[in-house]
């Protein structure tokens, strides 16, 4: 039994002073005052105490990777940043590309895993675009597939998959870039790709989610299907495509990722996104690569850095403190969307629900050190970055995962 005391909930996108009763798993209690004798009673004063964040969009990069990240190191910084559900893409070794593959990683998860975790399907063979996977194989065991880190360029394959997906109510995920532009990574090869795949997306009718969107003209794309009325169209906007534009690169391999950091007026253009709904959810598309790989030059270094321990305090810090968006929105954002998007199972602060709680601090500032880090790689570019809203406090399934 645990009791949260003194914290802060979000009611109505105000601040309001309550105890939580954790019992088992489950949360049993939300009131002004609970006093239990035997239960762990953590303070919580001056804390905003959340329903558990979800990342729609991790690289987690085990099985075959696991110099650059594990699940167990995933999982670790995932609880550290206040996110206790996680849905790790599938360039992987081997490929999520068949039951088999689909086991032996839900495998490792159900060992290592100390948040929630589902995995993706690959939409093609080894992520090579050549061959579909075996969706029919593994259907039951994934939520979404992905081919993120390759643009889905035969679209035969891409739209027989897209038909499976419909039929066993799959989301498509779509890392969204067309081949013609993948050396110089030009707006362009984001805005063909999305406009081509929109057209797929009505026709078939399957839940189709664009990845990282990073464009104005691709937004606008999305926004415009959405007018229209297309609600199986969805979309998510990376945290550095939000807060940082392409001047800042400077030849700097942490601010290297794919899609690249573009204009200012691309990032303005994602910030109203995330105002005015186009963006349905946050994901960091956290990308761990070794402090070797990152110390390559610049055009031979892996594109990606890690995020999923910033998210939290990026998106507070940046855009709620500052009156841009709401405490609701940003509930939605990160929390409700995906849940819904996804299909995934719910989370919320509410009595009866399973208890996935975070709390953060939101009236002192910190600054992100490489040291705190709990991803095995170190990859970001927000390290010396001054924020508020770090969490403190990570409770999954009614366990305490994190503990600042």
């Amino acid at each position: 039994m645990i009791l949260l005391k003194n914290g802060k909930i979000i009611e109505n996108n105000q601040l309001v002073k309550k105890d939580i009763l954790i019992v088992d798993d489950t949360i049993a209690e939300i009131e002004d005052e609970i006093n239990r004798d035997n239960a762990e009673v953590i303070d919580c004063n001056n804390l905003l105490v959340m329903p558990g964040l979800v990342d729609v969009h991790v690289h987690f990069r085990e099985p075959g990777y696991e110099y650059k990240e594990t699940i167990k190191t995933g999982t670790l910084g995932a609880a550290k940043g206040g996110v206790t559900t996680c849905m790790p893409m599938p360039n992987l070794n081997p490929t999520p590309d068949n039951r088999e593959n689909v086991l032996k990683e839900l495998e490792i998860i159900e060992k290592d895993a100390i948040v929630n975790c589902y995995p993706y399907g690959s939409i093609t063979k080894g992520e090579q675009g050549k061959e579909p996977s075996k969706v029919d194989e593994f259907y039951d065991l994934v939520h979404a597939i992905s081919d993120d880190g390759m643009g889905n360029h035969n679209l035969a394959i891409l739209e027989d998959q897209m038909r499976l997906a419909k039929k066993y109510n799959l989301v498509v995920a779509s890392h969204s870039e067309d081949l013609n532009y993948v050396k110089n990574k030009a707006p362009e090869g984001e805005i063909i790709a999305v406009d081509r795949e929109i057209e797929l997306a009505k026709k078939i009718g399957c839940k189709y989610h664009f990845c990282h969107l990073s464009t104005r003209k691709s937004i606008e794309l999305v926004r415009q299907a959405k007018k229209e009325g297309y609600t199986n169209i969805t979309c998510e906007i990376a945290p550095h495509h939000l807060v940082l534009n392409q001047s800042l690169v400077n030849l700097n391999t942490n601010y290297k990722m794919n899609p690249p950091l573009r204009s200012e007026d691309d990032r303005l253009a994602c910030v109203e996104a995330l105002i005015d709904g186009t963006c349905d959810c946050i994901a960091t598309d956290h990308a761990p690569h070794s402090e070797a790989e990152k110390a390559l030059e610049f055009l031979n270094a892996p594109n990606g850095i890690i995020g999923i321990e910033t998210m939290l305090p990026l998106i507070y810090t940046e855009f709620v403190m500052p009156g841009l968006i709401t405490l609701d929105r940003m509930l939605e954002l990160m929390v409700y969307n995906p849940i819904k998007i996804f299909e995934l199972p719910k989370r919320d602060l509410k009595v009866g629900m399973i208890a996935d709680v975070i709390a953060a601090d939101i009236n002192h500032s910190h600054i992100y050190s490489y040291s705190e880090i709990q991803s095995l790689s170190k990859n970001s570019p927000f390290i010396g970055r001054t924020l508020y809203g770090f969490n403190t406090l990570t409770i999954v399934n009614g366990k305490v995962v994190y503990k600042k």
